[in-house]
Formats: structure tokens, C-alpha cells, sequence
């Protein structure tokens, strides 16, 4: 999956970094909330209870093993 939509993330001390966008458009202000999870990064992007949140995963594998949809919380992340 290809996206060329940029993005730009700034800290509230000034600190920014660019990348690329995957679940949003526009100006969004959150906070950001750390997971330690080793697996199971399908239900924690899709949880509804992390709306409004940016999750920041601490495991450098996040992804190896690819996804299942039918561990998905919801329809969307």
C-alpha cells in the first residue's frame, strides 16, 4: 500500500518530524500514549478507547507476522 499523503508530527516543546500519513487528513491534536505489547497491535489500533490518542509502540517487530481482521475492535482504525 502506497501513500504519499505527508504528514507532520510537533511537539508541544517545538520538536517536529515528518512522515506519512495513514489514518487521518487534516490538523489533529492528541496525546500521545505509549503500548508495550509484543502482539497484538491489530486490537490496539482498532480500540475504540483510543480515540483521540496517537499510540506509540515501544516494540521494533510491530507488524513481522502481518494482521488478521478478525481481530479487529472495529471497522476502522
Amino acid at each position: 500500500m502506497k501513500n504519499n499523503k505527508k504528514a507532520l508530527i510537533m511537539l508541544e516543546n517545538g520538536y517536529y518530524e515528518y512522515g506519512r500519513a495513514f489514518a487521518s487528513e487534516g490538523t489533529n491534536f492528541s496525546e500521545f500514549v505509549f503500548n508495550t505489547s509484543m502482539t497484538g497491535y491489530e486490537e490496539i489500533l482498532t480500540d475504540p478507547s483510543y480515540k483521540g490518542q496517537t499510540v506509540l509502540f515501544t516494540n521494533p517487530l510491530i507488524g513481522n507476522y502481518g494482521i488478521t481482521k478478525v481481530d479487529f475492535q472495529s471497522k476502522k482504525i
